[in-house]
């Protein structure tokens, strides 16, 4: 599993590492890359910008819906500790 920092290719933030899993989308902007098959992976190839588009419960969190802007592609990431909540409620909105 590849836990590291990155600069967020939506907004350019600089993201830093999660530390008790693999960071997986920028929790600025909440924007992540299609580059998992299997969470922290980096083994996919798409490599296209995932649109947060949604919010669904998850056990004691919450999971980010996801769209790929390039293969279309429906995917979900466990919601990190250091999210930007206005952006997790304004998502949750759109249920």
């Amino acid at each position: 599993m590849i836990d590291e920092n990155f600069i967020c290719k939506n907004c350019g933030q600089k993201v830093t590492k999660l530390g008790y899993t693999a960071r997986d989308h920028c929790n600025y902007c909440l924007y992540s890359l299609h580059v998992d098959n299997l969470p922290g992976d980096r083994s996919n190839n798409c490599h296209g910008l995932l649109k947060p588009i949604g919010i669904e419960k998850y056990r004691d969190t919450y999971k980010i819906i996801y769209q790929c802007e390039k293969c279309k592609q429906l995917h979900k990431n466990i919601m990190a500790t250091d999210d930007n909540m206005d952006l997790i409620i304004n998502l949750s909105k759109k249920i």
